[in-house]
């Protein structure tokens, strides 16, 4: 699925205006730096994630990364503490509590799928911070730059499950039901194609709660799609509350 996103990217370099990818090799290496953290290790641990918590509660997890990334910023940039951003974390940390709250969660939940999700969201975190702070002085365009994060995951995967799994590498991906993880790809490469441009347009604290209402839309494409996931009101109210607290972090910074 990466693999496809990295060639998503790539054909999108092709048709960048004025791009020239090979320009600053030291640019193209420090956006791959990034891709390592997301969507390199990240995507390792949201498939799990997912696994192991459905993608409803996996998405509503992962919606706190607003929160992550401005704490980052206020701790390693030095940016000030506001009170909007004290409530916001109110609210993502009261989404978490219902979240933990359910009653009628299905039985394929783990509690280790959502400290996947929080790891993840950890990572996107960060590699928000470190795209936003290349970004400001880069020679290369943003696609380029995507093209970079996701080629570099890409291979990575690819180098540890081949040595992982030896000969059952190639048998897997010939028994694999591929058609699903190509259309998955496809909208994942775009998604970063997108993901980056907004990044070298806008700083962090406005794209990451952008980016975070992907909670809610999880768990309706989750209710419309997945009857094994069990949406009840809880989790509906987990989501909006993330995405109102990403909102009011995103807003007022």
């Amino acid at each position: 699925m990466t693999g496809i996103a990295a060639l998503v990217a790539v054909a999108a370099v092709l048709v960048e205006p004025g791009a020239d990818p090979l320009a600053n090799p030291r640019e193209l290496g420090l956006f791959a730096l990034a891709g390592v953290l997301a969507p390199g290790l990240s995507q390792a641990f949201f498939t799990r994630a997912v696994r192991d918590a459905g993608p409803s509660r996996s998405s509503v997890v992962v919606g706190s990364a607003p929160l992550f990334a401005v704490a980052i910023a206020i701790v390693v940039l030095d940016e000030p503490v506001q009170a909007a951003l004290l409530v916001g974390a109110v609210l993502i940390v009261l989404a978490g509590v219902v979240l933990a709250g359910e009653s009628s969660r299905p039985a394929h939940v783990k509690v280790i799928g959502i400290v996947f999700a929080l790891i993840t969201t950890l990572l996107f975190s960060t590699r928000d911070n470190l795209v936003r702070h290349f970004a400001g002085d880069a020679k290369i365009g943003s696609v380029a730059a995507a093209a970079a994060a996701l080629g570099v995951a890409a291979i990575g995967m690819a180098g540890y499950v081949a040595v992982a799994r030896r000969g059952r590498f190639v048998a897997s991906l010939a028994t694999l039901n591929r058609r699903p993880l190509v259309l998955a790809g496809l909208l994942f490469g775009l998604s970063y194609v997108f993901l980056f441009e907004a990044y070298y347009r806008a700083r962090v604290s406005v794209v990451s709660p952008l980016v975070a209402t992907e909670s809610l839309w999880g768990v309706l494409l989750s209710a419309l799609f997945l009857r094994t996931e069990l949406v009840g009101l809880r989790l509906v109210l987990a989501a909006v509350l993330v995405v109102s607290g990403g909102i009011l972090i995103g807003v007022f910074r």
